[in-house]
């Protein structure tokens, strides 16, 4: 018996403009989508795979757009409720979450040999590859949940899925976009949120496009054998059946076990997810942007649009439809995912950050974003190095022995002193981000975000100085030795700074 279909049960939790929050289907999530400020889940991974699922839809149903005229037609008209309508109806039988044939997101004929707890779908509760700290979630003895949740992590899961190396099925490793950094540009509502990122793409790859319930589900031989495929379009990479899954049927409507292996591999790796951002490697070639230890901030400008069209093309894409419509411009940029080590996840983000107007007037501002953060590296540089010298200093006098790069290393991080130059500057960061209008000279930018450094760069310092102070006389020996590094450094931003203030006239 078919139970839970998507298209019109609550389970895509959205917050609206006055505060609310509540939870719609499919079609009242696109439909009423001018009426949703955003979508919002405690999981960043749901948040971009709830979004990119809605993406998926959204190509199905309008069939396009397949170039930026059909986009900007969008844009202006807005999302069209009856060609939207039409296609959830003729696609409804395979929306049912349970269903003998079709079960949205699962394999219908996967009989497992041993049924996994529910837990097994969500990076937050994965003991498999994800131990964390404040989960007190007990794998054998797990609880229920919802269908809603269900859903919400099957999506998750298909979209992060890492590899953990062992499955009843054929191994085809991790999702084709699971450990890199997804941006997603934020309009005034939901609506305009979806169609910024509705990157067109050709026509005849948009017409054999399928997403995942518009296929047949595979057969358990053919994934026990090694199934893989190339990606065959955007609606197919958002919803990718990275893992085979099937939910236990029983008349409850809670959740407690599922049947969960491998699913089908991807064949195309050198294919561009429109989310992400990429760099070029000298052996592997184009390989996207991951979120690192330290704050994406300082990997910003790789979401910037340049001529070497590294950037995502969402963004290219908003920046393209707001040329002339500059009052929906996305004032922010949403940057979410994951990060692994092998098949153990580390940790999963979410950070948000201004887009800067002037991109919608000329494409260099990621050559300046990139300068200011080569400004904040270089000025670092001369920090830690001030940090290693007083910190061989004054370990050779304490052991009276030839001190390790090792022991200097380990008795920097210690300090604490450049951990918190960065989280300073990553505040001002911030600030200078929403600085970049149109009508502000770039210029004048640099030359305050120069001040900023430096200032931090002092501040740091001084703080460093003042806890020495106190010290014995080697340690303030050492101090005094350090600082030079630092005074140097403070020269030349202060040169810097200098060339770039405007000249004062003279009454």
């Amino acid at each position: 018996m078919s139970r839970f279909n998507l298209i019109d049960e609550k389970w895509i939790p959205v917050r609206f403009p006055d505060g609310t929050r509540d939870e719609l289907g499919i079609r009242d999530s696109l439909l009423r989508s001018r009426e949703i400020a955003a979508i919002e889940d405690p999981s960043p991974l749901v948040v971009a795979a709830l979004h990119r699922f809605l993406l998926a839809v959204l190509y199905r149903a309008l069939e396009g757009p397949t170039d930026i005229d059909q986009a900007k037609a969008l844009f202006k008209d807005g999302l069209p409720g009856d060609r939207i309508t039409t296609y959830l109806d003729k696609w409804r039988e395979r929306f049912w979450l349970f269903d003998e044939k079709y079960p949205f997101g699962q394999i219908p004929t996967f009989e497992p040999k041993t049924w996994r707890a529910w837990t097994v779908l969500a990076a937050e509760h994965n003991a498999d590859n994800a131990k964390v700290l404040f989960d007190h979630v007990d794998v054998e003895a797990s609880g229920t949940i919802s269908e809603a949740a269900a859903t919400r992590w099957i999506l998750a899961t298909q979209t992060f899925s890492v590899s953990c190396g062992k499955s009843e099925l054929s191994h085809t490793g991790t999702a084709p976009s699971a450990t890199a950094a997804m941006a997603l540009p934020l309009g005034r509502d939901l609506h305009d949120t979806l169609l910024l990122s509705l990157v067109p793409q050709n026509r005849e790859i948009a017409a054999a496009d399928h997403p995942l319930w518009e296929r047949i589900p595979e057969s358990v031989e053919s994934l026990k054998d090694g199934l893989d495929r190339s990606v065959s379009g955007f609606a197919d990479r958002y919803t990718w059946r990275t893992r085979s899954i099937r939910l236990e049927t029983g008349d409850s409507e809670q959740i407690t076990r599922l049947a969960f292996a491998s699913g089908v591999g991807n064949s195309s790796l050198d294919q561009l997810d429109p989310m992400h951002g990429y760099r070029i490697d000298d052996t592997r070639g184009k390989l996207p942007i991951q979120f690192r230890e330290r704050g994406f901030w300082r990997d910003f400008d790789s979401l910037l649009p340049d001529e070497s069209q590294l950037a995502p093309q969402v963004i290219e894409h908003a920046t393209k439809l707001t040329k002339s419509n500059r009052d929906r411009f996305p004032r922010s940029v949403m940057v979410l995912g994951q990060a692994n080590n092998k098949a153990k996840i580390e940790y999963w983000r979410m950070e948000r950050f201004a887009l800067p107007e002037s991109l919608v007037g000329t494409q260099f501002i990621r050559a300046q974003i990139r300068q200011f953060l080569s400004d904040a590296e270089d000025t670092q540089k001369s920090l830690w190095a001030a940090c290693s010298s007083f910190a061989r200093d004054l370990i050779s006098r304490e052991n009276n022995r030839p001190v390790s790069k090792k022991d200097i290393s380990g008795f920097v991080e210690q300090m604490q002193v450049t951990l918190w130059y960065w989280s300073t500057l990553e505040s001002r960061f911030h600030e200078v981000l929403r600085e970049y209008s149109l009508d502000r000279d770039s210029e004048d930018i640099r030359c305050q975000w120069l001040k900023s450094v430096r200032d931090t760069l002092k501040a740091a310092w001084d703080q460093h100085s003042a806890s020495v102070s106190t010290g014995d006389a080697w340690a303030i020996r050492a101090l005094v030795k350090a600082e030079g590094l630092v005074l140097r450094k403070l020269k030349q931003l202060n040169d810097e700074i200098i060339k770039l203030e405007p000249v004062k006239e003279v009454a």
